[in-house]
């Protein structure tokens, strides 16, 4: 389903009078069957979300691949026995199809002497070619599109209903949230265990915690979700809303909890935007909400708070110019060191940045204009002497340590001088004897 085929419904009035009055105040005529378009997307979205978190911790994510592929048979056998698309029979042969896919593929690591990786890529191709074959083998006795089942079918969500309480609501919709609601219970259970078998399996197993069966658990939950995205998003691309979500929030936060409400919140924020900018574009739902997931994380890998490339190039940028003041101030010193310390003003000749570092000093009162040029200020003085003494007691510890000849010692130097704290130099000192000068024989500055 290339094209969005709901552009210009007319609305049916049974998404509620509050949400259909916002909806078609957005989206114009028809607005109440895309609130429940979007309401469906979201819930699924954010089922996938939750469990895509503990598949992406455990390193999972290709076996939530394989599974949302593996279980197409499953439902095929599911509905010729005549249930129905997102009903009981379906989910129940959707998650005994996953579980037969994790055991099979033990087994062929175990028995055939093959990579992990490798044999689920032979059980879900395998297991989702057969189902194709399976679907377009019975097309005339089943009610399941090759196409559909690809890339879902939530622009036709709205027109598949069931009465409840005297409204018509879409069967996806009480699906999504049936399945939204048990996982979301079924997380808040078994958390703990969740979270001990995720990051200590061994532990987990010695302190009598059934890792096979959180494991299937597990399985069963990616299932669940798996079968709900069917309609949303299809086969191929539901492995989007179970990975993306997840990790875009690892990357934005290292607490499990929180990493797994955000990436809920994240998917069911896609899942709308995606639906709102493929109805304005006149393009496929499902293909947009990945599109919009795909954006999610690479907004989170330039602006995450600690890890994104943006803060990790201010943090570049600071220290650089952190090291250019305090190079400075060193060179300040070692210039009065010259000359009969604090005695004259040393005239220092500066070009390009230099100019600008200096002027930068001197704003924040650590260099003064004297009479015949810039002298060390107490405050600047007092950043200079840690500079030098950092070098030089570190000269001090290669001298002795490190056996390199004298003239190879300040490049070193130079370098982890800006990184030495106090208890650090406190240790180098009692290391190297408390010596009041350098392998140079030039004093080292006592401790500000």
């Amino acid at each position: 389903m290339g094209r969005f085929p709901l552009a210009q419904l007319a609305p049916m009035g049974d998404a509620g009078e509050g949400v259909q009055h916002l909806a078609e105040r957005l989206l114009g005529p028809g607005g109440g069957m895309h609130a429940w378009a979007m309401a469906t997307a979201a819930l699924v979205a954010a089922a996938c979300g939750l469990v895509g978190t503990l598949l992406v911790v455990r390193r999972m994510s290709l076996v939530g691949d394989a599974i949302s592929h593996a279980v197409l048979p499953g439902i095929v056998v599911a509905v010729l026995a005549g249930g129905r698309p997102g009903g009981p029979l379906v989910l129940a042969a959707a998650v005994a199809t996953a579980l037969a896919t994790v055991w099979l593929t033990e087994r062929l690591t175990a028995t055939g002497r093959m990579a992990e990786d490798a044999s689920a890529g032979v059980v879900f191709t395998t297991m989702f070619a057969g189902g194709v074959l399976l679907v377009t083998a019975f097309a005339s006795r089943i009610d399941l599109d090759p196409g559909c089942i690809l890339h879902g079918v939530l622009e036709l969500v709205p027109f598949d209903t069931v009465a409840v309480a005297g409204h018509e609501v879409p069967r996806g919709f009480l699906t999504a949230s049936a399945v939204c609601a048990g996982l979301a219970l079924a997380a808040v259970v078994t958390w703990k265990l969740q979270v001990f078998t995720a990051f200590d399996p061994e532990a987990a197993a010695a302190a009598g915690i059934p890792v096979r069966g959180v494991t299937a658990g597990l399985m069963a939950a990616t299932a669940l979700a798996t079968v709900a995205s069917f309609e949303v998003v299809g086969a191929i691309l539901v492995v989007a809303l179970l990975v993306v979500p997840a990790a875009t929030a690892e990357l934005l936060t290292h607490r499990l909890h929180r990493m797994a409400v955000l990436a809920a919140g994240l998917g069911g924020c896609a899942a709308v935007l995606g639906y709102l900018a493929a109805w304005r574009l006149a393009t496929s739902a499902a293909g947009m909400i990945a599109v919009v997931l795909g954006l999610q994380y690479a907004a989170a890998v330039c602006f995450a708070p600690e890890d994104g490339l943006v803060i990790r190039g201010l943090r570049r940028l600071a220290l650089a110019w952190r090291v250019a003041c305090e190079d400075r101030l060193a060179a300040y010193w070692r210039a009065e060191e010259t000359r009969d310390r604090c005695t004259r003003p040393v005239p220092v000749a500066t070009t390009g940045a230099g100019r600008f570092v200096d002027a930068w000093l001197a704003a924040t009162g650590r260099i003064a204009r004297g009479p015949g040029g810039r002298l060390l200020t107490a405050r600047g003085r007092e950043q200079a002497d840690t500079v030098v003494r950092s070098h030089r007691l570190w000269e001090s510890w290669l001298g002795r340590h490190a056996e390199l000849p004298s003239d190879h010692l300040h490049p070193p130097a130079e370098w982890i001088e800006h990184h030495l704290g106090a208890d650090v130099r406190r240790r180098i000192e009692a290391e190297v004897g408390a010596r009041a000068r350098d392998p140079h024989g030039r004093p080292i500055p006592p401790e500000p």
